[in-house]
Formats: structure tokens, C-alpha cells, sequence
């Protein structure tokens, strides 16, 4: 079957993984800080914290903004559950945006109408999750703007947008949020095979983020409670995890990361492919002309039409061996959350884009050839309705 992603791994970091192997380090040793330079970098930030999965780097991210009961917390619906769970674990409350049906993404319009709202009744949210979805950025400035506003910190879900671009500026750089959360998941733009990073220009940001996922302990000696000068002493100084990345781990990010501009251009020149060969009656998200779209994933959505079921499509596609998959099931729909105060919701936008989306088979290796037999079995669909 071919997939609709998958990791891309060759010698250069199947060697990286073996050297740290053959180390004394495997884990708290010297490759980490050096992903985290390489990626502070890359993005523009000045600081930069790894972790083992993206969901714990959006746990700690959550957990420096002291969310609490009585805090509201809001994000898109079309997205992966982590996005809002982290805030629940935290103890906040979680409420969905709707998304603009062009991009996918928070629809900044309907976003304003609901601060509005939110500002008469007094239950404006503390913070704001955006996720750029499949790689394409939201409307930071437009967000950031309704931000100084109303008051809210925001958070960038960027688990699919390492590399992507907004205003010429990497997503990343922070410039208009906080924090922003990276994930390097196996299908991601690039894996260190489970991971997450948090990228900040806040030094204040970047110890509570730390912190949180190393048990709440620290070994600078400028924080220290007392005056100490010993090696060996560290202090708790919160509740924290083990969150912490592994040198293993870290020495794949480095491999990968050194080919992410292949990785993005690639997934660019397959997407643009698509673009071209696909049948007509299919509609493909907007793409903005000043963003560079990552492309960890290509959707796209059925015509609106009362016959034609997205499922009957995804069934003929698996049965050809295309590993087509749907992304996302609105987050208020899962059992949790209908039993929690979300069983009569509903997102007008987000549901219309469910009903009808499909994410096609999409990574590096992935060969036109396929994009072609992809292409042809929906066309060949498509003509029986």
C-alpha cells in the first residue's frame, strides 16, 4: 500500500543514530543542545526546548501560561485531540473555532465575532491555539492583532508546518505569538521518530517550559534558592514530567533537519503536481502567494453534491492500495467530548469540510507516477455518479 506519508530515512542518519549509540551518551548528553541550536536557528527564535512527542512540548507550552479552572482556552475544530486535551490536563476550558472553508484554518472572521460576543458575556479566553493545518500558516498578524485587542496570549500548533514560511519569516520565529510547538512524528516534515520542540523569544518562557519537562528541576546555579557551587547539587523547583528528548533521538533531528529544504521543495513540486492532474470537480485549499506551505499533507474535498459519500471513496481507493486518510474528525465529535459538554455542538464550515475530505498519499519518495494512478482512480470514481 502506499501511504499516505511516511518517514524518509537514508545512511547519513541511520549513521548519525549509530554513532550516539556507540557513545557514552543516550540520553542528557551533548546532542540535544545542539538540535536545539540547530532549530532555534532554522526558525529564527532564540530559544529553543525539545521533548519526547509534540504533545508533551503543547502540555508544557500550556502549562507556562498557569492555565487553570476558570481559564478559557480556544482552537480550531480541525484538528489532532492533543491540541485541545493538553488544555483540559492543565485544568482550563477548551471551546472550538470554526474554519475558514478556503484554508482550513481559524477563519479570523468568525473568530472576531466570537471575541465579541465573549467580551459582553465576560468568558474571553486567556489563550488562543492556532494550527496551521497541513503546513499553511493562519493569519498570524490578523490573529495577533485581535490578540492586543482582546487580551489573549497565543499559542502556534505548528506540528505540521516545520519549514513552512509566513510573510517570508519561518514559522517559528515567534513573531507574532509566544510559543510555538513543532512535532517530528514519522510522517511529520522531518522525525527523530516520536518528538516535539517549543521554540520562544522569552527567557522567562523558555525556563518554565524547560522546567516542566524535567521534573521541575533546574542545575543553573543563577536560580538557585541557596548559594551552592557543587556539581552535584540541583534543585526541584515545580512540578514537572519526563519529557525530556533522548540523544538518540536528537542525532535523527540533526540528520533529518540538514535536509528539510529537500523535504519541503519536494513535497511543493509533488503538491503543484496534484494541482495540475487532478480532476476538476475536485477543490483543493487555498494557498497564500506571501506563505510557504510545508505540505505534511495534501486534502482535498469531494464536490458538495447529496450522492457522492467521501467514504465510498476512501473504500475504492484503499481497495487500489492508496493509503488515503481523513484528517481531521472535528475534535468535538469524539465520545469525550460529547460526554463533557459538547453533544449538541456543531461548526458549520468544519463539518461541511469532514463530510467531504480526503488527505491523498503524500511525502518525498512518493513517485508522479503514483500521483497519476491516484488521480486516475478518482476521476474513474467520479465518473460513476
Amino acid at each position: 500500500m502506499i501511504p499516505y506519508s511516511t518517514q524518509e530515512i537514508d545512511q547519513d542518519d541511520i549513521d548519525a543514530v549509530t554513532d550516539t549509540l556507540k557513545s557514552n551518551w543516550l540520553t542528557q548528553g551533548p546532542k540535544v543542545s545542539q538540535f536545539e541550536k540547530i532549530l532555534s536557528k532554522n526558525c529564527e527564535s532564540k530559544y529553543c526546548i525539545t521533548f519526547n512527542s509534540a504533545t508533551s512540548a503543547l502540555h508544557a507550552a500550556c502549562s507556562s501560561f498557569d492555565l487553570g479552572p476558570g481559564d478559557n482556552v480556544w482552537t480550531s475544530a480541525n484538528t489532532f485531540a492533543a491540541t485541545a486535551n493538553v488544555v483540559l490536563l492543565c485544568g482550563a476550558k477548551i471551546d472550538f473555532l470554526d474554519i475558514d472553508p478556503e484554508t482550513l484554518n481559524i477563519d479570523v472572521n468568525i473568530l472576531e465575532d466570537k471575541l465579541k460576543n465573549a467580551s459582553i458575556s465576560g468568558t474571553l479566553p486567556k489563550l488562543l491555539i492556532t494550527v496551521h493545518f497541513s503546513g499553511e500558516s493562519c493569519d498570524m498578524k490578523s490573529i495577533h492583532d485581535l490578540s492586543l485587542k482582546y487580551g489573549f496570549k497565543i499559542l502556534e500548533d505548528a506540528s505540521h508546518a516545520l519549514g513552512a514560511t509566513y510573510n517570508s519569516k519561518p514559522i517559528g520565529s515567534c513573531e507574532f505569538s509566544s510559543m510555538t510547538v513543532f512535532s517530528f512524528h514519522p510522517v511529520k516534515m522531518i522525525t527523530t521518530g516520536e518528538g516535539g520542540c517549543v521554540t520562544t523569544n522569552s527567557k522567562i518562557i523558555e525556563e518554565k517550559v524547560r522546567d516542566f519537562g524535567r521534573h521541575g528541576i533546574t542545575k543553573e546555579k543563577e536560580r538557585f534558592s541557596v548559594i551552592q557551587n557543587l556539581d552535584w547539587y540541583y534543585e526541584q523547583q515545580s512540578l514537572g514530567y519526563n519529557y525530556r528528548m533522548n540523544e538518540l533521538s536528537a542525532s535523527l533531528g540533526i540528520s533529518q533537519l540538514s535536509k528539510l529544504n529537500y523535504f519541503v521543495k519536494t513535497r511543493n513540486d509533488l503538491a503543484e503536481n496534484y494541482n495540475k492532474i487532478l480532476p476538476k470537480q475536485i477543490i483543493i485549499p487555498k494557498r497564500n502567494n506571501f506563505n510557504t506551505c510545508s505540505y505534511h499533507l495534501y486534502p482535498i474535498l469531494l464536490p458538495d453534491k447529496p450522492n457522492l459519500k467521501r467514504d465510498n471513496l476512501f473504500l475504492h481507493l484503499r481497495k487500489l492500495n492508496f493509503g488515503v486518510q481523513v484528517h481531521y474528525i472535528p475534535v468535538y465529535h469524539h465520545p469525550y467530548y460529547r460526554n463533557n459538554g459538547f453533544k449538541d455542538y456543531f461548526l458549520n464550515n468544519a463539518e461541511s469540510y469532514f463530510k467531504r475530505c480526503l488527505s491523498l498519499p503524500l511525502f518525498p519518495s512518493l513517485k508522479k507516477g503514483d500521483q497519476k494512478q491516484v488521480s486516475s482512480a478518482i476521476e474513474s470514481f467520479l465518473k460513476t455518479y
